[in-house]
């Protein structure tokens, strides 16, 4: 689960993929801190800072089924999955 780099991405989309994930999504800061997008908990004060930072600029994201991590990365790469 090495995850890999977003950017520009908007995290409304990264929460709506995160609800629809088999497995775990987290979000890794640069401080060094793992959100789990899955928990509704971290939604809510992600979405809170929405005002703050509508779009991730760039952030690693670690999906703990493949699967996902796939359809991740289609939808950061296309836009769609």
């Amino acid at each position: 689960m090495a995850g890999f780099t977003i950017h520009n991405f908007d995290l409304s989309k990264l929460i709506e993929f995160a609800s629809t994930a088999k497995g775990d999504v987290y979000l890794k800061t640069s401080e060094g801190d793992s959100l789990n997008l899955k928990s509704r908990l971290t939604q809510l004060l992600a979405l809170s800072s929405a005002v703050d930072w509508g779009n991730v600029g760039e952030a690693t994201v670690v999906c703990s089924d493949p699967d996902d991590e796939s359809r991740l990365f289609r939808l950061n790469l296309y836009g769609k999955e």
